[in-house]
């Protein structure tokens, strides 16, 4: 097998992004210590690395000097089951940027490694998050004397007045399809989705339907011209996000969009431990008959929310696609240093 040889030329071509990726992280640094936030650590190491059907992890066997001793742990996907131990002992606004690590994730946008930041506020919930958002994509363009961020000939202008859309409204807008109606019609679902032109399958979840008609008609469509915060998504689709009060069809989770990229997702969390573990059961239920795999549930993240989650709101957004749209680059490995693995 020929493995690529590693270029210094390529490494310089990098450098102008590599510059920028650096003063990014200097000014979120500063952002998240100016407001307070205590920066944090958490293992890398979990014994579960996420409860989302459709994230893979990286499995590692760990073995001791002690032959009984053999455990099967996880690379974590997210810091996020730590984080919040750490907001039950006390602690109340924290951020964390990390590398975190996903299989089979490899494309322009993604790579199997790749630095995150997490924050999370205590007595909030995801309006104060997206304030959060508002104010650290324009304090960081300050920062790094930009104007606009850029992709790919897109661009977005981090000053100017967000796009701030629900999930229904995008998809009327966008599609000209009315989702309330269909939230528990999949059978609906399906012909109103072949109506607009997209594939459908016999064998289509409401959930495959639902990211066919927003990945065609809707995600192009998102942080032109300004980022976006689309929010209120279906609560089938949230599983580590509260349900709104007002309306219990729908979770507390946004996501951001800038020129048409997905850049962050947040949720209003959900802090009764019983629902949780009824959701997790649940996503591992599908990923055992998707994938033939299943993860188990951290008990002491459980516990932890039996002890009492304070009312919160937390945020994972991806810092190399940050750096990609402060940059003006177009793949994700101009932004990393070593490149992807």
């Amino acid at each position: 097998m020929n493995m690529p040889a590693w270029k210094p030329e390529v490494f310089k071509k990098k450098w102008p992004h590599l510059q920028m990726r650096m003063q990014l992280i200097k000014a979120v640094r500063h952002y998240f210590d100016d407001q307070a936030f205590c920066e944090v650590e958490t293992p890398a190491l979990q014994v579960s690395p996420v409860m989302d059907t459709h994230i893979h992890a990286f499995k590692t066997d760990m073995q001791g000097v002690d032959l009984n001793y053999d455990r099967t742990m996880y690379l974590h996907t997210s810091p996020e089951f730590a984080m919040k131990k750490l907001m039950v002992a006390g602690l109340p606004k924290i951020y964390q940027i990390c590398h975190v690590f996903r299989n089979a994730e490899g494309s322009r946008l993604h790579s199997p490694e790749f630095t995150m930041i997490e924050w999370y506020r205590t007595e909030s919930g995801y309006r104060e998050i997206m304030d959060d958002c508002v104010g650290l994509l324009r304090y960081c363009a300050e920062r790094l004397e930009i104007r606009e961020y850029k992709h790919r000939g897109q661009s977005a202008d981090p000053f100017a007045e967000w796009e701030i859309i629900s999930v229904c409204e995008a998809f009327d807008k966008y599609a000209g399809l009315n989702l309330e109606r269909y939230l528990e019609d999949t059978g609906g679902f399906s012909e109103a989705v072949a109506n607009l032109g997209i594939h459908t399958a016999p064998d289509d979840r409401w959930d495959d339907l639902f990211f066919r008609v927003f990945l065609e008609k809707i995600e192009p469509h998102l942080g032109q011209g300004q980022p976006s915060i689309i929010y209120d998504y279906p609560v089938c689709m949230a599983s580590l996000s509260r349900a709104k009060p007002e309306d219990p069809r729908f979770a507390e989770r946004f996501e951001i969009y800038v020129c048409g990229m997905e850049l962050a997702n947040a949720f209003g969390e959900l802090t009764d431990a019983d629902v949780q573990r009824q959701r997790f059961n649940e996503e591992m239920e599908l990923k055992e008959q998707l994938y033939n795999e299943r993860y188990p549930i951290d008990e002491d993240f459980l516990a932890a929310l039996e002890h009492g989650l304070p009312e919160s709101g937390g945020i994972a957004l991806g810092i190399d696609r940050l750096a990609m749209l402060a940059s003006d680059a177009e793949d994700i490995e101009q932004v990393l240093w070593a490149g992807k693995p």
